[in-house]
């Protein structure tokens, strides 16, 4: 079994439905549709709360500058600073938001994390479903991306009914639990940003290093062993400690992000799949490894 994946990890901090300033989708106003009805709505009109800006500049990639990787936590983020060369022990950031865990980092020229870049118009994305089929039995490691109007969907029982419509099945509730986190990701990408910022599964890192997907336990002592010894084979030794209030296993995964982002730099990196999905806002979905 593979333990638990990041974005179950955050269901302890978000509530299917509820968020900071958010409302339960357990509650209901007086008058309101009922579970899983679609209010009327103009077609083409934007959901309340969603970005509306196009992708910003792809920026040129400095291979004399150091690189970030990111994993999300139970408090926000935790980042990985890689230095040019690749090698050695990263150091370690942490922040709230995005901005902030960006900001301690200082300047980089790759920025990779693990959530999802790019969300679908309908349908599954081809860089999950592929993902999924690599990892075998440790795909759950791999979220499916919810389509965009599901994401900004009011609640669950309105989510799940336009995931039925758009995708054919129905949404899991950690998967809309985890908006929060993905929405974040959404308004940042719409801006010109000083460094190159792409999406990375961390076990598929391991499981490139490794030769194989890792079927110890991630929050186990054992796990956490594998995944140290798998980075080392590239040079990477993941700091002895966490900061404190960050998981192990996040920790390491913000190293296998930072390794990925340092790929990226010198062109090294593959792309899952080999061409980039880019849905009608104008961004694009790829995994990259």
């Amino acid at each position: 079994m593979n333990g638990t994946p990041w974005w179950r990890r955050l269901l302890s901090v978000f509530e299917p439905g509820e968020g900071r300033g958010g409302t339960s989708s357990r509650a209901s106003s007086a008058g309101s549709p009922g579970k899983g009805a679609r209010a009327a709505r103009p077609a083409g009109a934007p959901r309340p709360g969603q970005p509306k800006g196009r992708p910003g500049r792809l920026a040129s990639i400095d291979p004399a500058l150091p690189v970030l990787g990111l994993a999300v936590t139970r408090s926000g983020w935790v980042g990985a600073v890689l230095d040019p060369s690749g090698h050695g022990t990263p150091h370690l950031v942490d922040g709230v938001t995005l901005e902030e865990v960006v900001a301690a980092a200082g300047t980089v020229t790759v920025v990779a994390l693990d959530v999802p870049v790019g969300l679908p118009d309908e349908g599954r994305r081809a860089a999950d479903v592929a993902a999924r089929k690599e990892l075998g039995g440790q795909a759950s490691a791999v979220l499916t991306t919810p389509v965009r109007e599901a994401v900004y969907a009011a609640t669950f029982g309105e989510a799940n009914a336009i995931s039925r419509e758009k995708v054919g099945s129905g949404l899991s509730q950690q998967a809309y639990g985890l908006r929060r986190r993905i929405m974040e990701v959404d308004a940042y990408v719409r801006q010109d940003l000083p460094f190159r910022l792409v999406e990375v599964v961390p076990e598929l890192v391991y499981t490139d290093l490794s030769g194989t997907p890792l079927t110890s336990r991630r929050g186990s002592a054992e796990g956490s062993r594998q995944r140290r010894e798998a980075l080392a084979t590239a040079g990477l030794y993941a700091p002895t400690q966490a900061p404190v209030g960050v998981a192990t296993d996040s920790m390491l995964d913000a190293c296998a992000a930072a390794l990925t982002a340092h790929r990226v730099k010198n062109g090294q990196a593959r792309s899952i799949p080999d061409e980039p999905e880019t849905y009608s806002d104008g961004i694009t979905a790829a995994i990259r490894v």
